[in-house]
């Protein structure tokens, strides 16, 4: 494959390849692909169709992907929300139809058998989550995965005004390299999903939102502002106001709020270096 593309993106393989690209990379087979949503609540998408194999990425319910190969259990697709290319679990997906008209915008919510709090959950969905509202019992919602409260819904197209706050509302919530949701996320994941509320897209990796997201300004700290993202090799944060870091790290194995320099001396102590890029989405 042409080096020139990156593999995280590029829907290409030896041996099979998107139709889209052909002429473009070289592969034994171009296929057209078959689009579907993911049905599950959430699940990984892997560089290797194994079970032991790391995360990429994580996908969320109603994300839409198209599915290239199936084999053995697992599918290899792209997703169109950032086009991130991966292996996932078959038994995660389901139709198109039908297309999601309500995003979950509480850090979690149940899914229930029923219109009822009492009944035991069926599972649950983290937030950026989307599902198609059927029909209005109450205070839930159905939805062909089950009943969900209706306050923790919000329309589709019903957007949150500052994406700080709602990163703000993961504090406390595990480290996980790759992850996407309330049970573990990382860095840049912490970036994407509460950008998304704010509807504001955004690439899932930080080393693509360090060229893509925003105005890039002097990697100085002075005149920093909340929303502003601060930038190491391999890592993302965000400023809360002109002193206090929001993110999601290795180092204390969750998100937390520290004051920048405090996180400035650590990083560099530890041999990861200086801050990189500052951008202003």
């Amino acid at each position: 494959m042409n080096q020139l593309f990156d593999r995280r993106l590029t829907p290409a393989r030896p041996d099979l390849a998107a139709e889209k690209l052909r002429g473009l990379v070289k592969a034994d087979r171009f296929v057209s692909g078959v689009r579907h949503r993911i049905f599950a609540p959430s699940t990984p998408l892997k560089r290797e169709p194994y079970p032991d194999a790391a995360y990429e990425t994580e996908a969320l319910a109603g994300e839409t992907i198209t599915i290239y190969d199936e084999t053995e259990g697992w599918a290899w697709g792209q997703l169109e929300t950032d086009g991130y290319v991966g292996w996932l679990s078959a038994l995660a997906l389901g139709p198109l139809d039908p297309a999601p008209t309500h995003r979950v915008i509480s850090l979690r919510t149940f899914l229930y058998p029923g219109p009822s709090i009492k009944a035991e959950p069926l599972g649950a969905l983290s937030l950026g989550a989307t599902v198609a509202l059927t029909r209005v019992e109450g205070n839930f919602f159905a939805t062909p995965a089950g009943f969900i409260f209706g306050g923790h819904l919000a329309p589709i197209r019903v957007f949150e005004k500052d994406y700080v706050a709602v990163a703000e509302r993961f504090i406390g919530v595990p480290y996980l390299w790759g992850g996407k949701t309330s049970l573990g996320l990382d860095c840049s994941g912490l970036v994407q999903i509460a950008m998304a509320a704010a509807g504001v897209s955004a690439p899932r990796d930080s080393d693509m939102l360090a060229v893509q997201q925003g105005d890039l300004l002097p990697t100085e700290t002075s005149g920093l502002q909340r929303g502003d993202l601060i930038f190491w090799n391999g890592h993302v944060g965000i400023m809360q106001d002109r002193v206090q870091l929001l993110h999601a790290n290795g180092h204390h194995m969750m998100v937390v709020s520290e004051p920048l320099e405090e996180a400035i001396s650590r990083i560099l102590a530890n041999s990861y270096g200086a801050v990189t890029a500052i951008r202003r989405p």
